[in-house]
């Protein structure tokens, strides 16, 4: 058995609710340089991950106000998540089949910690695979022959 995601994942995850506005995410963004933030509800329970493309997709394309509340951009159906018993193995493979970079880590219905490739790639034995997963995420999808 390998690593859990226990050990691995970052527990200090920033999230933002779902009625804040995406101008507070895009800052919060900007002010952490990073590209998704978990959407939770009062209840810390995790409702969506809202990505700096969604912002620019679903708000600033579409002419809406930075006031728009995160909930009407952010992705909300079919959020993968993991646990922290995870094996990183696993969360590897589960990142690579859905094509994703980030893995928020739930336990009892509330984000616990976000795992990210890079961190799955920092264990040694898991560099093939999350290579694996960025090459497929980084590759546009071909037309099949």
């Amino acid at each position: 058995m390998g690593q859990s995601l226990r050990e691995i994942m970052t527990s200090d995850v920033l999230t933002v609710n779902e009625t804040q506005s995406v101008k507070e995410a895009a800052a919060l963004m900007s002010e952490y340089n990073i590209g998704a933030i978990p959407v939770v509800n009062n209840n810390k329970q995790i409702v969506g991950i809202v990505t700096d493309r969604d912002i620019t997709l679903r708000t600033t394309a579409q002419g809406e106000s930075a006031q728009t509340p995160v909930s009407q951009v952010m992705t909300a159906q079919q959020i993968v998540k993991g646990t922290p018993e995870m094996d990183a193995h696993e969360a590897a493979n589960l990142m690579a089949q859905h094509q994703i970079r980030r893995l928020p880590v739930e336990e009892n219905g509330q984000i616990v910690g976000m795992v990210a490739l890079g961190d799955l790639a920092v264990e040694n034995q898991y560099a093939n695979e999350a290579e694996q997963a960025l090459s497929s995420i980084s590759t546009p999808s071909s037309p099949q022959q």
